[in-house]
């Protein structure tokens, strides 16, 4: 079952959503060695990532992977890889072996080859962190597009229906195998589809599982 806790703004659910996933980790850790959790870019989770990066976890056991990438050149400002790095990776005191970038500088078809190895090597997320668009997506998986329907771990992404249109994402079933998903929602942009999705519509977001969602006042309506 999905459950939703409603916050009255950006910092109160991204204070929370760090809590959360804190914990999650330190319970993951109690049961095995590596935790491996996969990320989002987007504006909402960065101040999550920043405040994750100031509480006290062993950096060196915990792998992090991208739940999508633009296929832009590596080091791209728009690349999500930037916007985590600039968040998270370059606040934490982590081997560089333990992040995981998606090489999407290769193109759509071998960066999802290769990092479908990648995720083969593991097993299962432990965790994923999502965002939704307005229109449902989430991670690049975009309502009536092709990659909605690939079944392989990791899927090339053509005609985004925003830019860059060509992309790579975990796919419903890398998503759907990790052991826990948790989204963060946030403005009023994206109430139409918070609604849609609790009413079981099955939007992009709605097909990954079942979710831990972390909303604002503006979202929830």
């Amino acid at each position: 079952m999905s459950e939703f806790q409603i916050y009255p703004d950006v910092e109160g659910l991204a204070r929370a959503a760090a809590d959360y996933l804190y914990a999650r980790i330190k319970d993951c850790l109690a049961r095995k060695q590596l935790c491996h959790v996969a990320l989002p870019g987007g504006r909402t989770p960065s101040r999550c990532l920043e405040l994750l990066a100031e509480l006290p976890l062993p950096w060196d056991r915990i792998h992090w992977y991208l739940g999508d990438e633009r296929c832009y050149p590596a080091g791209h400002v728009q690349r999500n890889d930037t916007l985590v790095r600039e968040h998270l990776w370059s606040r934490i005191d982590a081997p560089a072996a333990n992040l995981h970038p998606i090489p999407a500088e290769l193109g759509p078809e071998s960066a999802a080859a290769t990092y479908t190895g990648v995720i083969q090597a593991i097993g299962n997320l432990d965790i994923v962190l999502l965002g939704m668009g307005e229109d449902g997506h989430t991670a690049s998986l975009f309502p009536e597009n092709d990659a909605l329907e690939d079944e392989r771990l990791v899927v090339p992404v053509y005609a985004a229906p925003k830019p860059p249109p060509e992309r790579v994402s975990l796919g419903v079933t890398a998503l759907q195998a990790a052991a826990e998903r948790v989204a963060l929602v946030a403005g009023a942009g994206k109430r139409e589809a918070l609604q849609l999705v609790r009413d079981g519509n099955q939007l992009p977001i709605a097909r990954v599982g079942p979710i831990h969602w972390f909303i604002d006042e503006d979202a929830a309506g």
